[in-house]
């Protein structure tokens, strides 16, 4: 790529911002000028990016029209706010929040599984990064779907604390120091109960029909993605004291039937997809000593379903801040200037 362009960062000193960053410096995207946009209390902060120094400016008084791609995570309310104003200006927005994700008129995109939806962009300028949980979700089924189809998806998530931001990292552990100190007196603050040393059956706000809106979003968003409303998808997302890296049991009922044998090299073969599945101690991915920090979805314990003829089970691991947000929110980008700008 010759051409370079000039690119904002909006919130760009929260964790996923940080790490679309350094994602930025290590696939060397073409920046002509970078534009680390944050709150009033973080601007005129420094920070590198492909050996340059940039200063922070205050989100609420940058000129988007001086940018021509806008990768957004600052939460939601942000996104409803500036993602519309920057779009008018003529800034393309990929946007990380789930505020866009449900209209019909701007695509919700993962590059491996829908990459021509990006073509859409011209309706809003903007374009969805899906749901982290259905980022990695998707990555290991489409392959699967395309071979066989996918009548139902039935899926338990293991989500990492980080999915949660910065406070919710501080908080587990913060609450693990102190009750390995022998010390019962913690704070709990992000989440309902104690994440340390405990599993929270309980993700965003709880919905009319009793599951949660992150189940929910993981039900929508399937169905926009793979353009099949007819397929059915039954999740219990759940917050787990892990760090980094999202882990999903995942059931399948195929159209068809697929062998574990045949799914696995199906699976071998796709992008961003890594098989690590060996039928011994150890020989699975796992979220901190395989996903942390690696581009690719992994898939494990492939094996057919003992009490369906046409079931499957798997297990998928994934670094939910780089893959399951900043990575695929570049990887947007990238064939976005590759093929439309």
């Amino acid at each position: 790529m010759s051409k370079k362009f000039d690119v904002c960062v909006v919130g760009a000193t929260g964790a996923v911002g940080e790490t679309i960053l350094s994602i930025l410096e290590q696939r060397n995207f073409p920046i002509n000028n970078l534009y680390p946009l944050a709150s009033a209390n973080s601007a005129g902060k420094k920070i590198m990016c492909q050996g340059k120094q940039w200063t922070v400016q205050d989100l609420a008084s940058f000129d988007f029209s001086q940018a021509q791609i806008g990768l957004f995570s600052a939460g939601g309310s942000i996104s409803k706010k500036y993602a519309p104003i920057a779009a008018e200006a003529g800034c393309v927005v990929i946007d990380n929040t789930a505020h866009f994700r449900r209209d019909k008129d701007i695509p919700l995109v993962v590059p491996e599984v829908n990459p021509h939806a990006i073509a859409g962009y011209t309706q809003r300028n903007i374009i969805a990064n899906p749901n982290c949980s259905t980022i990695q979700m998707l990555v290991a089924l489409k392959p699967i779907y395309d071979a066989v189809g996918i009548e139902r998806i039935n899926v338990a998530t293991y989500q990492a604390v980080s999915g949660s931001g910065k406070e919710a990292i501080t908080e587990l552990t913060d609450q693990s120091a102190k009750l390995l100190g022998g010390n019962t007196d913690i704070n709990v603050e992000v989440y309902p109960k104690q994440i340390a040393f405990n599993v929270i059956p309980h993700i965003d706000v709880f919905q009319e029909n009793g599951y949660t809106k992150e189940e929910m979003k993981m039900v929508w968003e399937t169905q926009k993605i793979f353009e099949d409303d007819n397929i059915l998808v039954n999740p219990t997302a759940v917050r787990v004291p892990v760090l980094y890296g999202h882990s999903e049991a995942i059931n399948i009922e195929t159209k068809k039937k697929i062998t574990a044998t045949e799914a696995t090299e199906i699976l071998s073969k796709a992008s961003g997809v890594t098989v690590l599945d060996i039928r011994e101690d150890g020989g699975y991915a796992t979220p901190f000593t395989d996903a942390m920090n690696h581009d690719d979805t992994f898939v494990s314990r492939i094996r057919e379903d003992i009490s369906y003829e046409k079931g499957l089970n798997l297990w998928v691991v994934s670094d939910n801040i780089r893959k399951g947000a900043a990575l695929n929110t570049i990887q947007i980008a990238e064939i976005l200037i590759e093929e439309y700008l």
